[in-house]
């Protein structure tokens, strides 16, 4: 799934809400920062987390956004127009341009499981990361991310079809051998996981709902059921039975010395 025009519209709004500000709150409670490091954020999006990293690291510091979509990092450039010390660069994660060793820490938010060679970016990655380096993702535990109040062969439908938007549905649990694979230590996960019962207009369900149905389509579900199933799920709000859960996991890890 490419994260440009209404796809990129939707992930700003999502990120925008209050699941967006706990993760960003969570990464850089977690994140080692120091005055003057060079961090790179990969999968940037439309940099909400950017202008953080760049006070963090302050003046004498520089925070990279690495982003492969245009549309994104327009929208990036923009919100970080006055941080002189954040650079942009539109590239994918297994071809930064970086130098190696170049990094003091990276950082990456819900991006790796949509690379399919995922591989190819984490040795990216570890490559211009200079050692005893921090890293901190998240990313989904796909498998257990579920809206809740629609009738359940339709639901199973629409959650069925939605599988294919990511390459990688249990990232999570794969990351920490690959990083040990690549020299990473001190290895932890964190749960973020939430439970929403209500689809207002901050609500990362709203968001996250508009974004199943289109893909639905895409796959090509039937507009009419896709439509009974948003109906349904109003329907359930209504009477106080829906709800939508979500599991990112925060994993932090250390390069070696």
């Amino acid at each position: 799934m490419k994260f440009d025009r209404d796809v990129g519209r939707l992930q700003r709004l999502m990120a925008a809400s209050i699941a967006g500000i706990n993760r960003r709150q969570a990464i850089l409670e977690t994140l080692t920062i120091n005055s003057g490091d060079r961090i790179i954020d990969v999968g940037c999006g439309a940099g909400q987390l950017l202008g953080h990293l760049a006070k963090a690291v302050g003046d004498d510091g520089e925070v990279i956004g690495l982003d492969p979509s245009a549309d994104q990092l327009a929208k990036a450039r923009t919100n970080c127009g006055d941080s002189g010390n954040v650079t942009l660069l539109e590239r994918g994660a297994d071809d930064t341009g970086l130098t190696q060793n170049s990094c003091d820490a990276a950082t990456s938010t819900q991006a790796l499981e949509y690379i399919s060679d995922v591989d190819a970016a984490l040795t990216e990655i570890t490559r211009i990361l200079k050692p005893g380096s921090s890293f901190v993702n998240v990313s989904i535990l796909w498998d257990h991310f579920r809206f809740h109040g629609a009738e359940a062969k339709l639901n199973d439908e629409i959650h069925d079809a939605f599988r294919a938007h990511c390459s990688h549905q249990m990232l999570p649990m794969e990351l920490p051998g690959k990083l040990r694979r690549l020299g990473f230590n001190h290895i932890r996960d964190r749960s973020l996981a939430f439970v929403i019962t209500h689809r207002d207009q901050n609500s990362p369900a709203l968001y996250t709902e508009n974004v199943m149905a289109n893909f639905a389509i895409s796959r090509g579900i039937s507009e009419k059921d896709v439509a009974s199933w948003r109906s349904q799920l109003a329907n359930a709000e209504k009477d106080g039975r829906f709800g939508f859960a979500s599991f990112p996991v925060l994993t932090t890890a250390y390069l070696s010395r």
